[in-house]
C-alpha cells in the first residue's frame, strides 16, 4: 500500500484505496464506520465505485496545528483495515 501524504496547507494526512469491486469499496466502508465510531474520530472521505480517499485533520482548528502521533496512530488503524 502507498504511504500517507502529509500535507501542511491544510494539515493533514491523506491516502487513497483502491479496490477491485464495488462490494470491497464497500466492506472498506463498513469497517472504517465501525472504526470511527469506536475511536469517536471522523476522517473526511470522498470515494466511488472502486475507491476511497481519506483525509485525517487534526482535532484542533488552531492555526498553528500540527499532526500528532495520535493522528499517526489513526492513519496506521486505518491500513490495518486492508491487511
Amino acid at each position: 500500500m502507498d504511504q500517507w501524504s502529509e500535507r501542511q496547507r491544510p494539515v493533514c494526512l491523506e491516502k487513497r484505496f483502491e479496490f477491485s469491486t464495488y462490494g470491497d469499496t464497500r466492506d472498506f466502508l463498513d469497517r472504517l464506520g465501525r472504526l470511527s465510531e469506536a475511536q469517536d474520530r471522523f476522517p473526511d472521505l470522498s470515494f466511488g465505485k472502486t475507491y476511497v480517499n481519506v483525509t485525517l485533520r487534526p482535532a484542533s482548528d488552531d492555526v498553528d496545528t500540527a499532526l500528532t502521533a495520535d493522528d499517526h496512530a489513526f492513519a496506521q488503524r486505518i491500513d490495518e483495515l486492508i491487511d
